[in-house]
């Protein structure tokens, strides 16, 4: 962490459904989520309004993207915004997929992360979430962990800044997901929003928001059998033939904020 935190003045988030916000609805509409990176933002947006300076944020992350729909289309967007702080995070969606080339993705990745850098741009990338505890997830741990070593790799020859959520144990309860137990909740949303802080150098002293929640009441074997069985007709389900069919929750999706606009620290459009 930075002694000397900057202070950012543009700021465009890429990636998929984890930095558009999933499943930590807006309170103003209901198609549209908030999320770590609009939580940063609104950080981001206090720090500069105390010392009197402007700020802009942009969102043009998009659910079910893959890693080359970011590190493409989605980086000459942003650069086009002229930003100085880019938070790139993809490739999860591809680690799913289980005959993914992770060497290739890696080089892929760290292309998009030198075509920012080259701008002078500062770059926050993100390890994956530690998916072992999770029974559904466990399977694609091995991909995962690769894939999150290969972000350390690529920061610390770019000079990136890294968001650790692999070894940010809070989140390994079930409360920090979702419904679909994919996406984080709004209180898992917090916590990643509090460690980037941290990761920029905007927090300091201990970090609270890694003390994991006290213990929460054990489900019967009836109800965690029930919760599973709903879980896969609701959400399983679903996600399969997505798959099946080659289609993506993100096809007819575009970014939720586009441009590069003010945003107040309540996180609302100043």
């Amino acid at each position: 962490m930075s002694p000397q935190p900057r202070r950012w003045q543009r700021y465009v988030a890429i990636g998929d459904s984890f930095t558009e916000g999933m499943v930590d609805p807006s309170p103003t509409d209901d198609d549209e989520y908030v999320g770590w990176a609009d939580r940063l933002a609104a950080a981001l947006s206090a720090e500069n309004a105390a010392a009197s300076m402007d700020f802009g944020y942009a969102n043009l992350a998009v659910r079910g993207k893959l890693l080359a729909d970011v590190a493409g289309p989605q980086v000459d967007a942003a650069l086009e915004l002229q930003p100085d702080l880019v938070s790139i995070v993809a490739g999860g969606n591809d680690c799913l997929r289980p005959h993914a080339d992770l060497d290739a993705l890696a080089d892929e990745l760290e292309a998009a992360v030198e075509r920012i850098r080259a701008t002078g741009a500062d770059v926050l990338m993100a390890t994956s979430c530690d998916p072992t505890w999770a029974p559904f997830l466990k399977v694609v741990g091995r991909r995962v962990a690769i894939h999150s070593l290969n972000v350390w790799g690529i920061a610390q020859r770019h000079g990136a800044f890294v968001l650790d959520t692999w070894t940010l144990r809070s989140l390994r309860d079930v409360r920090m997901w979702g419904p679909d137990r994919l996406h984080l909740s709004t209180l898992g949303h917090q916590r990643v929003a509090e460690q980037a802080a941290w990761t920029l150098g905007l927090r300091e002293g201990q970090r609270d928001w890694a003390v994991p929640l006290p213990p929460a009441p054990e489900l019967t074997r009836r109800e965690a059998a029930q919760g599973h069985a709903a879980w896969a007709r609701t959400h399983l389900k679903p996600w399969v033939e997505r798959r099946i069919k080659h289609v993506s929750s993100g096809d007819s999706r575009t970014a939720k904020r586009p441009a590069l606009q003010p945003f107040a620290a309540s996180g609302e459009d100043a």
